[in-house]
């Protein structure tokens, strides 16, 4: 089999198996816990159920029709990318697997946003979501919420009761009660998240042929 031929199947591979481990636990939290549940697996892992309009770990960019056609925008761009280092010789394996993880994230929180809120009902305060029929749902194609449900507090502590921290930027206020790491994200998040800090910290060595 030729290298061409392996690398194509190994990304195939990767976005498969991301997606469809990405949306099968997406479904299971949607279907099994309501919004809000919290199920400790640990003493510094939870599995926390929210919604969000927004990117990755809840952030927002622009309007939702915007985030949502710029997240579509980029998987024929990223696409396109890989397919160009598939088909040089001097790629890295490691590039195009990263490259292969950023587009499975990027298809799995897409699939959120187009189908999940024509397929989901919105269910009353400690019910979990029910499946409807299509268009029948809380919201319409483009305006889904993405399901986040991992959840790592790994040590909380609360500031000084320092007056002066309040005026430090960056720092959290005077006797305030922090957690890290407080963001919640998903499956899809965390293949996005992990390929652009290997990209960043390992550069060098995954562009060293090129």
């Amino acid at each position: 089999m030729s290298r061409k031929r392996k690398l194509t199947f190994l990304s195939i591979a990767i976005i498969l198996c991301v997606l469809a481990i990405d949306q099968a636990i997406k479904l299971w939290v949607k279907t099994h816990m309501y919004l809000g549940e919290s199920i400790e697996v640990t003493s510094w892992f939870q599995l926390r159920f929210i919604e969000n309009n927004g990117m990755a770990f809840g952030w927002e960019l622009g309007g939702k029709y915007l985030l949502t056609s710029f997240r579509i925008l980029m998987i024929p761009v990223i696409g396109w990318i890989i397919w160009k280092q598939i088909h040089n010789r001097k790629a890295s394996t490691g590039l195009i697997v990263c490259l292969s993880l950023i587009l499975a994230g990027d298809v799995g929180n897409v699939c959120d946003c187009l189908f999940y809120g024509e397929i989901f009902n919105q269910p009353a305060p400690y019910a979990v979501a029910q499946f409807v029929p299509w268009g029948e749902g809380y919201s319409s194609m483009m305006l889904g919420r993405v399901v986040d449900m991992f959840y790592f507090p790994l040590f909380e502590w609360n500031m000084p009761q320092w007056s002066w921290l309040d005026k430090v930027p960056l720092l959290p206020n005077a006797g305030e009660h922090c957690v890290f790491f407080s963001a919640i994200f998903n499956f899809a998040d965390a293949a996005i998240s992990c390929s652009i800090i290997t990209l960043l910290l390992f550069s060098s060595k995954l562009l060293k042929k090129h």
